[in-house]
């Protein structure tokens, strides 16, 4: 019977990996510190759903269990067994446990590696087999052990970056420190698993508004273009009292902290390589932006680029002609906020002018408490302090084609539409009609937001800033002589997950792989 060896010392670590080609700034960092080691292995990793680490390497069987996730999807990694062949009964049973996968009756009292694979871990459906080879460029990094590594499988190969120390908040440092801090941690198993199985990279982009933070996770397809896998909004009101205090509040950072947390572990569900994360006219306004965003980074892991409104304006702009297949005339696209409203004339993929005004609903909502029943008299003093600070659409030819996009104009489709539940393709490409705003308008201002939350379409949390929205939507119309408007429901974050990443840009290409392996261990 073979004697299973058991580390004489378990030493726990912090693990964070990222998988590609190309880690950008990290590249620099790394090719300036002096390697500590190099080794190339022929390793066989055992795959399975919710497997933890079993693999082959050097002839033992290796197997290490997660036992804690903390910041940003950092994993703590206990090894529990480094085993040479042959297996005996308890060895087989800790691989399949840490499979998690059930045990299949066993013949022997002992296993061969090849025995193991072609009685067991072969015909079990819920376990495979994969060959990797691997090249491995030890560094040390802010106190930590460092890799970056060549990974072959099959006919694929990778990159990977590996930060590990004993000292959680060492790693997280040595991450930031090296330029990856909104990469995603990946470990190997689930790695390798999307690699064998030739699935093309996944990127996510987090857009941080003054009412609401949006996720889109989208992984890119044939002909330049993206697969959406999720596209949602989460209202936590970032901006709400801002106008009044400039600053935002302890009780909007926890909202707005809690929603990209599970943001984040959603991107982390779907394998998602990197988050790009970027803040709106709510950051640009705040007082304690920098505290606002420290503390999101401290418990997300996910740091925040604040953009210019232009920006914002350039990237909408990008996101609404594509979605709608451009146009050969004259057009714009607005995108209108809880903070601040985006306007971008163009003629095709030709922009003339770009701005941004501070025209938010959360705003308006705020100065004339429009998340109440208001009176007629009421509703044209917000009308016209709209109009007044919108002075920058007068004087304008009207477009031949009107784009409008954001949280109140999907929503005053979506009650159009009478949708029960939100459906993006429904509203994709929509016209509203001025008559409608009117109607809607109208039916806002003789209701509190407690009764709006019954009308069917309406996201019942952007019950209290719908009727601002929808007179910001309708002063636009005026401004711009539009007696109709095309919906699109795609926005910032569309735009910003195709200039980040690049739609088509390969992450894994093929060459011959290695030969041999650990089968012949």
């Amino acid at each position: 019977m073979s004697t299973v060896t058991v580390q004489t010392e378990i030493i726990p670590r912090w693990e964070w990996r990222t998988f590609g080609v190309a880690f950008g700034p990290a590249e620099e960092y790394l090719a300036g510190l002096e390697p500590t080691g190099v080794q190339e292995s022929d390793e066989l990793y055992l795959l399975s759903v919710h497997g933890d680490t079993v693999k082959v390497r050097g002839g033992l069987m290796d197997i290490k269990l997660l036992r804690e996730v903390g910041l940003g999807g950092l994993e703590r990694w206990e090894p529990i067994l480094k085993a040479p062949f042959p297996l005996g009964r308890s060895a087989i049973a800790a691989i399949f446990e840490a499979l998690r996968e059930p045990m299949p009756d066993l013949a022997r009292e002992t296993y061969s590696l090849d025995e193991f694979l072609r009685e067991l871990a072969d015909p079990h459906p819920g376990v495979r087999a994969v060959p990797v080879h691997k090249r491995r460029v030890r560094h040390t990094i802010e106190g930590c052990i460092g890799e970056l590594s060549e990974v072959e499988v099959g006919e694929w190969v990778t990159r990977t970056i590996a930060i590990e120390s004993e000292d959680r908040d060492a790693v997280v440092a040595a991450v930031r420190a090296v330029g990856l801090g909104n990469r995603v941690n990946t470990s190997y198993p689930r790695g390798l698993g999307a690699l064998f199985d030739g699935a093309p990279p996944r990127y996510a982009t987090i857009d941080v508004g003054t009412n609401s933070v949006k996720l889109h996770i989208g992984q890119p397809i044939m002909g330049g273009r993206w697969e959406a896998l999720v596209d949602r909004a989460e209202v936590t009101q970032l901006g709400a009292g801002l106008a009044q205090t400039g600053r935002i509040s302890t009780a909007a950072i926890e909202r707005t902290t809690q929603a990209i947390r599970g943001m984040v572990e959603e991107a982390r569900a779907h394998l998602v390589r990197e988050i790009a994360a970027v803040g709106t006219a709510g950051l640009r306004m705040a007082e304690n932006r920098t505290e606002v965003l420290e503390v999101i980074q401290g418990e997300t892991g996910v740091s925040i680029d604040v953009i210019s409104g232009d920006e914002e304006s350039r990237l909408a702009y990008v996101a609404a002609l594509a979605g709608l297949g451009g146009s050969d005339g004259s057009v714009v696209v607005f995108d209108t906020g809880g903070g601040s409203s985006q306007f971008t004339f163009g003629r095709g993929a030709d922009v003339d002018e770009r701005f941004s005004v501070d025209v938010g609903a959360a705003r308006y909502t705020e100065r004339f408490g429009l998340d109440r029943q208001v009176s007629s008299e009421t509703l044209q003093e917000a009308l016209g302090a709209i109009a007044a600070d919108l002075h920058r659409l007068g004087d304008r030819q009207a477009p031949d084609a009107l784009v409008g996009m954001g949280g109140a104009m999907t929503n005053l489709t979506a009650v159009m539409l009478g949708l029960e539940s939100y459906d993006p393709v429904a509203v994709q490409g929509s016209i509203l009609e001025r008559g409608e705003v009117d109607r809607q308008i109208e039916m806002y201002r003789t209701l509190d937001a407690d009764a709006r939350r019954s009308i069917v379409g309406l996201q019942p949390k952007r019950a209290e800033v719908i009727l601002a929205g929808a007179c910001i939507v309708r002063t636009v119309m005026d401004k711009l002589g539009a007696d109709r408007l095309t919906v699109s429901d795609r926005g910032l974050r569309h735009g910003l997950i195709d200039e980040r990443f690049g739609v088509g840009e390969t992450e894994a290409h093929s060459r011959p792989a290695s030969s041999g392996g650990p089968r012949e261990a």
